[in-house]
């Protein structure tokens, strides 16, 4: 039961916001639609892998998500950059981090 709830908490708190910055972000960049297909994908099958993991490891989806929280973990972190579908999420990302770091 701690882990049903624990995972939920991680969707609620990490997975559904990391989801909605991962749309915004990919529209401002403008990316052909393949590239943003590729992206959902990547989101929903990492998505499903960390409640999955937040579900069977709770000290790990508390550390995590706390991470995130205080900027000490970027959300990108936690995607695969070995995959393939990912590459281009994870350029949009660290392009915007950029962005921001030079303002």
């Amino acid at each position: 039961m701690i882990s049903d709830v624990t995972a939920w908490l991680f969707a609620l708190f990490i997975v559904d916001p990391l989801q909605a910055e991962i749309s915004t972000r990919l529209e401002r960049a403008n990316v052909p639609v393949e590239a943003i297909q590729q992206s959902r994908q990547c989101a929903d099958s990492h998505g499903r892998r960390l409640l999955q993991r937040a579900g069977e490891e709770p000290g790990w989806a508390v550390a995590t998500a706390m991470g995130v929280a205080i900027g000490w973990t970027s959300p990108v972190q936690l995607l695969d950059a070995g995959d393939p579908n990912c590459s281009t999420l994870i350029r949009v990302f660290q392009t915007k981090n950029d962005q921001d770091g030079e303002a």
